[in-house]
């Protein structure tokens, strides 16, 4: 069998759906070995693209997504996506092409190693030297992609490689047991709980798995524990729960870490050093409870005093059986945090005033969207007032990304969620700088013909980098840019644009969008003005003496 022909069909053996990427001539065997398959091919304008959309596929899934590049260049426009995956923990499996082993065909042209340049960014990285070592390095591959903690594994087919003949051999896919915290360790977590005067729940991004959602909203539901998440943890459990206490959007200074602070035990479900942490430990302060599938790694403003190691689901649903006396337990300073933050939360969203507040963005959008739509947001200032003010009703709702934080996902992110759930609203929130980094993939939207709405906050400047910049005392330099004419832009792809001339023009438009089929970009103005003033000064100046 010719090993091409045998890389595919163990793709198809571990379930691969798709494959996103950008081929070169090192790939043309494989490329025709996947003609035949039951795989499905999606061409990509750019190899960073094609990355964004397999790890936002492992995200959703909990299954590897499949990204191709060639050598070179092709595979180092692979790296940002590699890093977004290993450090978000999405599995993701990458191949890229390379010039043949055996004999050298051109020199050293496009030749970089890129088995070595994969590894940092990767759990596993290796160059196929044998046809016949397909099979394993396959296997292995998307075991330690899926193996907590989930993250991007890297394969290297060489040209020749690609066209020899190997022995016809598959490996069954097998699936572990992941072990169960010992129940010694689950009754001392239970009587540090029982002993807390005012316990509070953490859910961390390592909570954002399938099996951890139901078991969190039983533990909520039996304990009466209020909750508050990370970014990336959003969604896990339903934020319109009466005991939801915020999304820990900023490392500090918001009404949340009011509520932090008067906290004597933190229950730490999925914590991961990913994420900016929402409070620093201190000697001889509040205790933490680290629930998760690996034990924390100890550092100076993290080490717990108790690891609960095993399945999140299992510990979880173990602990809300346990905890049986409550009678220590005094939440009515959280409840006063919670009405103050909602009042703060809900003070513009009905602000009409144009170009728009992204508050007010925020609140359209929860407004009318479904529960189940999925938003997908870029990475800019915007981030941080949907993670404060829009409610996830279910996990991965929001594709957010806190972890590598990187441009230009999140188009490409929306559209693998349409890709997946054509039925369900799919909304890409863009800033426009991070829409032109990867704006070229509309024209891939368009031909795969999603459905799909795609917000531009347009400022004409690196908003996030200039809300710094003012909160450090410099002065407003090299930040800001002209943009194009992003309805003309949308429309030479095949796509519909609109721009946006006051808010009730914004509500008729983005309703008109989410019930018409095709790619619809919206040039949305947006008054950033207030970021300093709310998010550096106001919540700064705030004092916790509720």
């Amino acid at each position: 069998m010719k090993a091409s022909d045998l890389f595919v069909k163990t793709l198809e053996n571990e379930g691969v759906k798709f494959i996103f990427g950008v081929p070169g001539e090192e790939n043309l065997d494989f490329l025709n070995s996947l003609k035949n398959s039951s795989i499905h091919f999606v061409l990509t304008r750019h190899e960073q693209g094609a990355g964004f959309m397999a790890a936002t596929y492992g995200r959703l899934t909990g299954q590897p997504g499949v990204c191709l590049a060639t050598l070179g260049p092709g595979a180092t426009n692979l790296v940002t996506p590699a890093a977004f995956a290993q450090l978000g923990a999405m599995p993701m499996l990458m191949i890229t092409g390379q010039k043949p082993i055996k004999t050298s065909k051109q020199g050293q042209f496009q030749i970089l190693d890129v088995v070595d340049l994969m590894r940092p960014v990767t759990k596993f990285s290796k160059q196929i030297v044998n046809g016949n070592t397909i099979a394993p390095l396959v296997r292995e591959a998307f075991r330690l992609a899926i193996e907590e903690r989930p993250g991007a594994v890297h394969l290297e087919l060489p040209e020749d490689i690609a066209a020899e003949q190997c022995a016809d051999t598959i490996y069954p896919v097998v699936g572990h047991q992941r072990p169960h915290a010992a129940k010694e360790v689950l009754d001392k977590a239970a009587a540090m709980i029982e002993a807390a005067k005012r316990p509070l729940l953490l859910i961390g991004a390592g909570a954002n798995r399938k099996s951890v959602c139901q078991a969190l909203t039983t533990f909520v539901d039996a304990t009466g524990i209020p909750f508050f998440t990370t970014q990336m943890g959003k969604g896990v459990v339903d934020e319109r729960h009466p005991l939801y206490l915020g999304s820990a959007a900023l490392s500090d200074h918001d009404f949340l870490h009011c509520a932090i602070a008067k906290s004597d035990l933190v229950i730490n479900v999925g914590h991961d050093v990913v994420e900016k942490p929402p409070f620093f430990m201190q000697h001889g302060g509040k205790q933490v409870i680290h629930v998760n599938f690996l034990p924390a790694a100890v550092d100076a403003v993290y080490f717990p005093q108790l690891n609960v190691v095993g399945d999140i689901a299992f510990s979880v649903a173990q602990l809300a059986k346990l905890i049986q006396n409550k009678q220590r337990w005094d939440f009515s300073y959280f409840s006063r945090i919670k009405t103050e933050l909602e009042q703060h939360l809900a003070t513009y969203a009905v602000d009409s005033r144009f170009p728009m507040l992204p508050q007010r963005l925020v609140h359209l959008l929860r407004q009318r969207l479904d529960d189940n739509a999925i938003v997908s947001l870029d990475n800019g200032i915007y981030k941080l007032w949907f993670a404060r003010n829009y409610k996830c009703y279910s996990a991965n709702t929001m594709l957010l990304d806190n972890a590598l934080a990187s441009m230009g996902a999140g188009l490409p992110g929306a559209m693998v969620a349409k890709m997946l759930q054509p039925q369900t609203q799919v909304v890409a929130v863009c800033g426009d700088g991070g829409f032109m980094m990867n704006s070229q993939e509309l024209e891939t939207a368009v031909r795969l013909q999603l459905n799909l709405v795609v917000i531009i906050l347009n400022d004409n400047a690196y908003g996030m980098i200039k809300w710094k910049q003012q909160d450090m005392g410099f002065a407003n330099f090299g930040l800001e840019y002209n943009n194009p004419d992003f309805v003309s832009y949308a429309q030479s792809f095949g796509a519909k644009g609109y721009r946006i001339g006051n808010d009730e023009h914004f509500k008729h438009i983005l309703n008109s969008c989410l019930s018409t089929a095709g790619v619809h970009v919206i040039d949305l103005p947006v008054d950033y003005s207030l970021n300093h003033d709310i998010l550096n000064v106001l919540l700064k100046e705030k004092t916790c003496q509720l």
